[in-house]
């Protein structure tokens, strides 16, 4: 239950999209990046960004 010095959980006690960090934390949509060369590639819904390779450098890719 929330308390007055708010160490509660949030309002209504409930974790919404985007704040529990689960797998539909970021949503469908986005763009997934390679933090080496910098190279953007549409997200795909299901697949983890850092899951795939970045086809310029071979790289990991990171969710922007």
């Amino acid at each position: 239950m929330p308390r007055g010095d708010g160490t509660g959980p949030p309002s209504g006690g409930r974790i919404r999209k985007g704040e529990g960090g689960g797998p539909l934390a970021a949503g469908p949509e986005g763009q997934c990046i390679c933090p080496q060369c910098g190279y953007k590639a549409a997200h795909i819904a299901g697949q983890p960004c850092n899951q795939r390779d970045c086809p310029k450098c071979g790289a990991k890719m990171a969710r922007e």
